[in-house]
């Protein structure tokens, strides 16, 4: 069977298969059909990028040819999508996003009707209907076409709704200076409306999207300019959404950087501090620091780790029975509130923290000791078992046998992009980057 699925969904290059307008209608109807209901309720979002109408458009042919009924939301968020699938009580949720991806990339993530992304079981359905040309052309009769309804302003309104009740009654962010980056993307007009409602003076840039700007040196994964407008603007912390508005990067009010796994930790101690951390579980993943691990430790939080993907985060939380997890990457799930990752929640969760903490950013990450960590990601065409490359391997155990017990060092290949991911970790910043760059290349040489 061909599989379309990777670790968030289907991804690829807009207007080329899978994320060709031909697939995409046959996704639509396949999604119908592994419902395996009649006329069911799909909600459909995008993020801002030129492709994402001729998608939408796509996905409503096929889900309406099979019966269903696509409420249309328009440009939001991912996290909102989630939330709205299941407040309208609608069967699934559609985003039409390639999240922090360039323009020129789209992709598809689903949601079941309780909010979560679908399990791999409706993904192996799914990828069953796309592979049987007999069965995706069903006919439905001309009286069973479904039809749209347009849903963009309750949408938005609802999800704003949802994420003022996540702060406390009468919570006000006044006298905090904050600079806001939506990465051109479907943050664009929420997020500095909901921050300025509550009282932050907010600075807000890239946020006017054209369709091909959305994540251009802007957003999570550029942070340079979020970087040096804290500084000057000398505001008290820099907040950096992707695209689809799923994941946050934070600036402290020098302009360094926190990675996801310090905002992490300062989530989980706060958390636990309050006796709201269930289980005292903080869930990371394979890819998370080990300094997380350690911090964790010492303050008397178990850590657990999951393969990479919020999909995967929320699995594992459901199996402990804790409410907080998240990726290095900006990915964090507060699962008493929602159950997937949501860049907003955690912004706000930030601030409050602190707020009533009356402390500085850079005060807030000090207790967490990051160890010096390199990642390249290598673009490559075939995808064997990396550890079955000679090669690539001797890399490995000669970077291994160096690192003894300081560090570590984890391949892995990107579900979403044809790239090979490096990542080194060791006691020196030196000996991480050299030892990632040997791996790099010979992973370069031999899988292309």
């Amino acid at each position: 069977m061909a599989h379309f699925f990777g670790t968030d969904g289907i991804r690829g290059k807009a207007n080329v298969s899978p994320l060709d307008a031909e697939t995409v209608v046959k996704i639509g109807k396949a999604l119908v059909l592994a419902l395996g209901i009649a006329a069911p309720m799909i909600v459909i979002g995008r993020d801002t990028r030129i492709s994402g109408q001729m998608l939408e458009h796509a996905l409503c042919a096929g889900i309406e040819s099979t019966g269903g009924a696509p409420l249309l939301a328009g440009i939001i968020p991912t996290p909102a999508v989630s939330f709205i699938t299941k407040a309208f009580a609608a069967d699934a949720g559609v985003v039409v996003s390639a999240s922090h991806n360039p323009f020129y990339d789209n992709g598809i993530k689903i949601f079941s009707k309780n909010g979560m992304k679908i399990s791999d079981d409706m993904e192996n359905r799914i990828e069953s209907f796309l592979t049987q040309p007999c069965t995706t052309g069903k006919q439905f009769l001309p009286e069973h076409v479904g039809t749209p309804k347009y849903i963009h302003e309750e949408a938005l309104n609802q999800y704003s709704k949802f994420l003022k009740n996540i702060l406390p009654d009468h919570f006000s962010f006044a006298g905090l200076k904050v600079v806001i980056d939506t990465a051109n993307g479907s943050t664009f007009a929420i997020a500095p409306a909901l921050f300025k409602e509550f009282g932050a003076k907010a600075e807000v840039i890239n946020n006017a999207p054209d369709g091909i700007n959305i994540n251009a040196g802007c957003g999570s994964e550029h942070v340079a300019s979020l970087k040096k407008k804290v500084v000057d603007m000398r505001a008290d912390i820099g907040l950096a959404f992707d695209g689809d508005g799923d994941r946050l990067v934070a600036v402290d009010e020098r302009g360094e950087q926190l990675s996801g796994d310090q905002m992490m930790f300062i989530f989980a101690r706060y958390l636990k501090e309050s006796n709201a951390l269930s289980g005292n579980i903080l869930v990371g993943t394979i890819m998370s620091n080990v300094g997380l691990q350690l911090a964790c430790e010492k303050n008397g939080i178990f850590f657990h780790k999951a393969q990479v993907g919020d999909k995967r985060v929320m699995e594992k939380l459901v199996s402990l029975g804790g409410n907080l997890g998240g990726e290095q990457s900006g990915h964090m799930i507060f699962s008493d509130y929602h159950f997937t990752g949501d860049g907003l929640i955690s912004a706000f969760k930030l601030l409050e923290i602190m707020v009533n903490k009356k402390a500085k950013l850079s005060d807030l990450k000090k207790d967490m000791h990051v160890y010096p960590q390199s990642l390249i990601s290598v673009e490559i065409s075939i995808k064997p078992d990396v550890y079955s490359v000679t090669n690539v391997l001797k890399e490995i155990k000669d970077a291994e046998n160096i690192l003894k017990d300081k560090g570590r060092v984890l391949i892995r290949y990107s579900g979403t992009q044809p790239l090979c991911r490096i990542m080194v970790e060791g006691p020196d910043i030196y000996i991480t980057e050299k030892l990632c760059l040997k791996i790099a290349e010979a992973v370069k040489k031999e899988l292309n």
